[in-house]
């Protein structure tokens, strides 16, 4: 790859230090936002609900996932996709000359699918409140573009429905944005948008609500920083969310899905890495 493999050696120190430099701008919110009191954390949501979700990457390995989706033509069975690094995070790699079996060949993807605790796939269906959280590590080499990048989805798997809800890499001109959206929407509006460029080369907390059905809600608070005082880099809410189970279940999905169509300076070998992950239901 291009670019260095993670940053292993992450002292706690360089941590602490990159989190007390996140100090970010006035966030761009689009969507109805969040007023009042600082929003909840995903770890007190946690508290007063069914922590279902919670995998060790040292011992559930690629099990935390109900599979992954890479190199699916079997072009480059060398290449390693998604793996545990350091004991403590998933790392998905891409190559810029991947290239997905579906799209007639303008897009490439790295994802894992669903969430597995202990050997039971966890299903949000209609009705049902989810929160769902996690840490993430986006390096340089990992841009926005002007055709989709996703790096999180939700579908519904028996119809191959959706994406319903994303969090995309966009980029207007020379500004990069990271944005909750949702997808299946008309117009696939933001939830909540901010400048990209701060939070990359660090990590930083995902936190989602969601309330599943045809009208239901989704909620996205982005952190710059770990833990649950790091700071709000930007949050939304929006109702009237389309996301519904379509008599079979919302599915979470996780790593890099982009179209090639994009300017080539924009489409690198990269990753991204994952750690922390938790899903509650209300």
């Amino acid at each position: 790859m291009a670019e260095p493999l993670v940053p292993r050696s992450l002292s706690r120190r360089r941590v602490l230090g990159s989190m007390a430099a996140a100090a970010v701008g006035t966030p761009i919110a689009l969507g109805q936002l969040t007023s009042g009191a600082a929003p909840a954390s995903a770890a007190s949501r946690a508290a007063a609900a069914q922590l279902l979700w919670h995998p060790n990457p040292s011992s559930a390995g690629l099990k935390a996932f109900e599979g992954i989706e890479a190199d699916r033509g079997g072009a480059h069975p060398d290449r390693k996709y998604v793996i545990v690094e350091g004991g403590d995070h998933y790392r998905f790699n891409i190559w810029k000359d991947d290239r997905d079996t579906t799209g007639g060949g303008d897009r490439q993807r790295t994802e894992s699918k669903g969430m597995v605790q202990d050997g039971t796939t966890l299903k949000m269906r209609d009705g049902e409140t989810w929160s769902l959280s996690y840490e993430m590590f986006m390096p340089t080499s990992l841009h926005g573009t002007s055709k989709f990048t996703h790096i999180f989805q939700t579908k519904t798997p028996a119809d191959n429905g959706g994406p319903y809800i994303t969090l995309d890499l966009g980029r207007s001109g020379s500004t990069e944005t990271l944005r909750a959206r949702a997808y299946a929407n008309s117009g696939s509006p933001d939830i909540a948008s901010t400048n990209l460029a701060p939070l990359r080369n660090k990590w930083i907390t995902i936190e989602w609500t969601f309330t599943i059905g045809s009208n239901g809600k989704a909620a996205c608070v982005i952190r710059n920083g770990t833990g649950s005082g790091a700071p709000v880099a930007v949050q939304g809410s929006m109702s009237n969310v389309r996301m519904p189970d379509q008599d079979d279940y919302q599915r979470p999905k996780w790593g890099i899905y982009r179209s090639v169509e994009s300017a080539s300076s924009d489409i690198l070998d990269t990753y991204l890495l994952f750690r922390n992950f938790q899903a509650s239901k209300a």
